[in-house]
């Protein structure tokens, strides 16, 4: 009992970027090589995001075998076509891209709907084909697994919504625009979650409808302390320290699908780095003031213990030799709004989920975890022998 209340504060964090998520599926594979075999998941506490969402209900589904859990999520990934996602058939992406068109003239007036470009009815069926909601209360019944938590956020209350399904003792937080809401947790919620917005249909939860929970995510680790985490393993999604890119003298103008790359970038790349920072300021800001003092004035913060796995490539750049392996249909969509190029395929990355390009990244996450094995077990106190 002593070992499950341990393991209990210990948490992992998994957030989205469409395909880029094939590389947390890399870091998942390299720590069950660390574990024993047959073991449990490590991490009683996990959240995702956006399709990292998506990741985190595989892993939690499974939570009783880590790595049967790992295995059953790499053949999907590794297996990955863009067909299995959204529609690619001509007739779908013309029916969704007339509807954007349409709405985008008629500024969504006729009542012609929200503005997405693809359809991802695929998706859906396949998350119903393989996940059953009633796991994760089988987990949780265990004892293998806390809480599953997956963020979206709601288009009508400007809020983001960290929905879980956990133990009963849990309870709802509410914080500013951010709020911790306890429901069992189904495919409409990582549907929602994963809804990168232009890209794809917003869900309804309820009465409201939900977009990608990386907007208005401005502290991602946050809902994995509410749920009691002091341990928190985050799978980054850009490297450590990119480059400082030089301004070009005579700069072409920009196109629709450089902007829109760049807007997913800031949603996806830019609040996680700055949330770590932030709790690495309070670590510090913690040490300096003893226990006691805390006490005495009512000072609830706490340190918490935090690890980090950088992808040492940039996923982005990455996608530029494997952009072709798109289905003609996605490829002319892409180019029609200046998406499609080799020499700029951070747009087309979120998009990019073809095996080559999914591999590709499962087997950096793979590297880049072992590369640092002794911390990372040292870290999930995974024993070496």
């Amino acid at each position: 009992m002593a070992e499950t209340a341990t393991k209990a504060k210990l948490a992992i964090i998994m957030t989205g970027g469409g395909a880029r998520a094939a590389y947390q599926v890399g870091v998942l594979k390299a720590i069950g090589e660390l574990l024993p075999m047959g073991a449990p998941s490590p991490f009683p506490i996990i959240c995702g995001t956006s399709a990292g969402a998506i990741n985190a209900a595989a892993l939690a589904a499974g939570a009783d075998h880590y790595q049967l859990a790992v295995r059953q999520l790499h053949h999907i990934w590794s297996g990955f076509t863009s067909d299995q996602v959204f529609r690619t058939d001509a007739l779908g992406v013309a029916k969704t891209g007339a509807h954007w068109l349409l709405t985008m003239m008629l500024g969504g007036l006729g009542g012609h709907g929200s503005l997405y470009l693809l359809d991802r009815q695929p998706l859906r069926r396949l998350l119903e084909k393989y996940l059953d909601s009633q796991v994760f209360q089988t987990a949780i019944d265990k004892g293998v697994l806390d809480a599953l938590c997956v963020c979206a956020s709601g288009y009508s209350s400007h809020q983001s919504v960290a929905f879980f399904h956990g133990r009963p003792e849990l309870k709802a937080w509410k914080r500013a625009q951010r709020i911790g809401c306890a429901m069992p947790i189904g495919v409409d919620h990582l549907l929602a979650s994963s809804a990168i917005p232009f890209l794809f249909q917003p869900q309804k939860i309820n009465r409201e409808f939900f977009g990608d929970g990386s907007m208005r995510q401005t502290a991602p680790i946050s809902p994995a302390l509410h749920l009691g985490a002091e341990r928190v393993l985050v799978i980054g999604n850009r490297p450590e320290n990119l480059p400082e890119l030089p301004r070009e003298l005579h700069a072409a103008q920009p196109t629709l699908g450089e902007i829109a790359g760049h807007a997913l970038d800031s949603i996806f790349l830019d609040s996680l780095g700055a949330d770590i920072e932030r709790l690495q300021r309070i670590n510090r800001t913690i040490s300096l003031i003893e226990k006691n003092r805390r006490v005495e004035h009512g000072i609830s913060l706490r340190h918490v213990d935090i690890q980090v796995i950088y992808p040492s490539e940039d996923l982005g750049d990455v996608a530029s030799a494997y952009v072709s392996e798109l289905p003609w249909t996605l490829r002319a969509l892409m180019r029609s709004i200046g998406a499609y190029s080799k020499g700029n395929s951070s747009f087309v990355s979120y998009l990019l989920f073809e095996k080559g390009y999914c591999n590709a990244l499962i087997e950096l996450g793979y590297r880049d975890t072992l590369t640092m094995r002794d911390e990372i077990r040292a870290f999930l106190q995974i024993d070496a022998t």
